[in-house]
């Protein structure tokens, strides 16, 4: 709502300006991202740009109609923005978490983010039915999101989202007790079972839908259990493209396995190096610098220029 509302008034100053006064279009385009840096709302890099391309859209479109002379909003430039540093949890921290959430009602929703990297609401919106665990395969229909102070199962977030990931043996078994405890519920719970008729995998012990929030404190619980760094629960996502990655698996299954809506979200965000890999690395040409003294060397250092007769 608050994005909206500033929305709504950036659209005001900048019509009213346009009217008003003789001041150079492009100088006038430049004051409007000032008053996105000044606006005491507190905006993500992602929103404001957002903002920007509704603005833009909706003066063109006065432009179009001869409302205004020029779309000011083009000569607004923003910044590539802060990019938030990604430090997953490393293989040995994600064998202490998933060991530790043995003992965790929600263990298999924990083996779910770290092996195959599916999102908070995609694990709260997996339903029975989505889920073969005699061929070990698991297709993402639908999430569980907060929408406006009530919880909705809604779309998967892209296209490419909406995606059949093979189960490691673990989730299955995972999955399995998970079943059993949900099975265990109900019939503690009687007649108070609430169940909503979606088939959710994840229900509290009354069959209602676990709210977000929960998860996340209960992920942060358990990290401390665990004794591993606190992270978000969605680095969990993090932690698995990392772990993929570094043993060797390509940045399109990566995609794919994520349901990333392109193969340059992948790049970008995912398959980064760690300073330990870093260090690795450079310690394998250090090895090649020094040599053992035994090789031949591969260069005399005087490839392409013609020797003197």
């Amino acid at each position: 709502m608050a994005e909206l509302l500033l929305l709504a008034a950036l659209l005001d100053v900048c019509a009213v300006r346009v009217a008003d006064c003789d001041a150079d279009c492009a100088a006038l385009g430049r004051s409007l991202l000032q008053e996105l840096v000044e606006s005491r709302v507190r905006l993500v890099h992602r929103t404001v740009r957002f903002l920007l391309v509704i603005m833009r859209a909706a003066l063109q479109h006065a432009v179009r109609e001869d409302e205004l002379p020029r779309n000011v909003a083009r000569n607004v430039e923003l910044s590539m923005g802060i990019k938030r540093e990604i430090e997953p949890l490393t293989a040995r921290e994600g064998r202490q978490l998933l060991a530790a959430a043995r003992e965790n009602r929600l263990w298999a929703a924990y083996e779910l983010a770290v092996r195959i990297g599916l999102r908070r609401g995609e694990i709260l919106g997996l339903r029975w039915s989505d889920v073969d665990l005699h061929e070990g395969v698991l297709t993402v229909r639908q999430a569980l999101q907060r929408v406006g102070g009530e919880l909705l199962i809604v779309a998967p977030k892209t296209q490419r989202s909406a995606r059949r990931v093979a189960l490691p043996a673990e989730c299955v078994t995972a999955l399995r007790a998970q079943r059993a405890q949900q099975t265990a519920d109900r019939k503690a719970a009687g007649s108070i079972w609430k169940g909503t008729g979606h088939g959710l995998v994840f229900t509290t012990r009354n069959g209602t839908p676990i709210e977000p929030r929960n998860l996340n404190r209960s992920f942060e619980a358990l990290s401390i259990r665990a004794d591993v760094r606190r992270i978000r629960f969605h680095d969990l996502r993090h932690t698995c493209a990392s772990l993929l990655h570094e043993q060797g698996a390509d940045a399109r299954m990566i995609m794919e396995v994520l349901g990333h809506s392109s193969i340059r979200v992948t790049m970008d965000i995912y398959t980064f190096v760690r300073l330990d890999s870093q260090r690795s690395a450079f310690d394998r040409v250090g090895d090649a610098l020094r040599g053992d003294g035994n090789a031949p060397d591969d260069d005399d250092g005087t490839a392409g220029i013609p020797m003197a007769g």
